[in-house]
């Protein structure tokens, strides 16, 4: 089958710009590409939506807003913790980030917003929540996904990408 266009099965590698409030808040290269697999639910489905039939060499833009990416920000996700519960010496000053694991092994990146004597105020809303993301960029490259790839429901790599957080793309049904 003859990879013309982009469409389910295949990985597909970007560049693109993301900026948020105006701001550059991420990148990816042609030296530095993008990957992820179409159709397998890797990156938000409004920006799928917009790469479905694009070719390379394609230019694409596409605003999400907050509904359509990280959600609206919660106040109820800022939690107070006591000082107590983190180990001595650690650096804690707001806008630090934190892991947290909660009693079922789970762990969670949250931001330190506030620390009032013996409490620190941690928020585990996603960064870019409530923030409405613009994507600007170009196809570089498409192929078949390996096997294994289809099977993992990733390309190669992907879950080694600093970005990447497989809670921030589950299906909402299984919330």
């Amino acid at each position: 089958m003859t990879i013309d266009v982009i469409r389910d099965g295949l990985v597909v590698s970007l560049a693109y710009t993301l900026t948020v409030d105006g701001e550059v808040a991420e990148a990816a290269t042609a030296e530095e590409p993008f990957d992820y697999l179409h159709g397998a639910e890797n990156i938000f489905p409004g920006w799928e939506a917009v790469l479905t039939g694009k070719k390379v060499g394609d230019k694409f833009q596409v605003t999400l807003p907050p509904s359509e990416a990280y959600g609206d920000y919660d106040p109820e996700d800022v939690e107070n913790v006591p000082r107590e519960d983190f180990p001595e010496g650690d650096l804690l000053e707001p806008g630090v980030a934190v892991m947290m694991e909660d009693e079922d092994g789970y762990v969670y990146e949250a931001i330190v917003r506030e620390i009032s004597g013996d409490v620190v105020a941690l928020d585990f809303n996603p960064p870019l929540a409530g923030k409405t993301l613009n994507y600007l960029g170009e196809v570089l490259a498409l192929r078949e996904a390996e096997d294994e790839e289809l099977a993992a429901g990733l390309p190669y790599g992907f879950e080694d990408d600093d970005d990447y957080d497989d809670d921030d793309y589950e299906d909402e049904d299984e919330e």
